[in-house]
């Protein structure tokens, strides 16, 4: 008996704990604060400074205003993730040892530049 008493206890009081957060409205959110993804959680190196600077940009480039158009937002929405894919591979050739991965990097980087002069020219052939 005691043991059930507890654990309602400790549930209650969980639940306590948790409601505020449950109940804020984050539909005010629209803006992501992308300067404090720019610092990284944990190592403070210079590649994962250079790591969390890139993915801070792509974040940032990502947030386009949607037109309803699935095909051009699609479109602006990859070419930002792309270039973030791009510079995170520079870090590696920058600041990476391993011959495999530096040589992915490289790869990515030439296939990432491919895919995006073929979505900027669809764009271009497609008004966006």
């Amino acid at each position: 008996m005691k043991m059930i008493m507890f654990r309602s206890a400790a549930l209650i009081c969980a639940m306590m704990l948790a409601a505020p957060a449950l109940a804020q409205d984050h539909t005010s959110h629209k803006v992501m604060n992308h300067d404090a993804m720019a610092m990284p959680a944990g190592d403070q190196g210079a590649s994962s400074k250079a790591f969390a600077a890139a993915n801070a940009k792509m974040h940032k480039q990502m947030s386009i205003k949607f037109t309803g158009n699935a095909d051009n937002d699609f479109v602006l929405g990859m070419i930002a993730h792309h270039q973030g894919a791009i510079d995170m591979a520079k870090v590696e050739l920058e600041y990476g040892k391993d011959a495999e991965i530096r040589k992915l990097a490289e790869s990515i980087i030439a296939a990432q530049e491919s895919e995006i002069n073929q979505m900027k020219t669809w764009l271009k052939k497609n008004g966006g």
